[in-house]
């Protein structure tokens, strides 16, 4: 029998997480986040690119997000959302490439929350939960924390102008 103390307990060690405060609302982030034309604007760390991006956002939706790197080389990143909660909440993974189609290798579900302060800005948070250890310390080796550190930036800096 599995027991929900046991698999909280040991998922700590798969996660990676950024917080910031920004200075938007909520629903600019969430916005930002969900609109392709707008996505494509900030979502990979420069000197890389978003050459496309298709999303269906609704629970057992499609999201289709491809980098460029500078290279040329381009870098899918297929997945679908689990958990959709307007403003507040969206939740995906790569386990799956659309439909309930498993990936070839799941790498990670992503957690993103939208915590409105009050004041015209929201506790943004990033929480990468990786399906193995080695997952996890592979996406530091990638440079999860200055990669998506710049990208927070690059979404900070979008959601000002909106």
């Amino acid at each position: 029998m599995c027991s929900m103390t046991d698999t909280a307990a040991t998922t700590a060690d798969r996660d990676l997480v950024l917080t910031r405060v920004i200075d938007a609302t909520p629903d600019k982030l969430y916005r930002a986040w969900t609109e392709p034309e707008l996505l494509k604007r900030w979502f990979a760390p420069l000197p890389y690119t978003t050459a496309s991006a298709a999303m269906d956002v609704r629970p057992g939706g499609a999201s289709r997000i491809v980098m460029t790197a500078p290279d040329g080389q381009e870098i899918p990143c297929p997945g679908v959302y689990l958990e959709v909660v307007p403003n507040r909440r969206l939740v995906s993974t790569d386990a799956y490439t659309s439909a309930w189609e498993p990936s070839a290798k799941p790498f990670m579900t992503l957690i993103l929350t939208f915590d409105d302060l009050g004041d015209g800005r929201t506790r943004y948070t990033a929480l990468a939960r990786h399906w193995t250890v080695a997952d996890r310390e592979t996406h530091e080796q990638m440079g999860f924390h200055q990669g998506w550190g710049l990208c927070t930036d690059q979404l900070a800096a979008l959601v000002k102008q909106l």
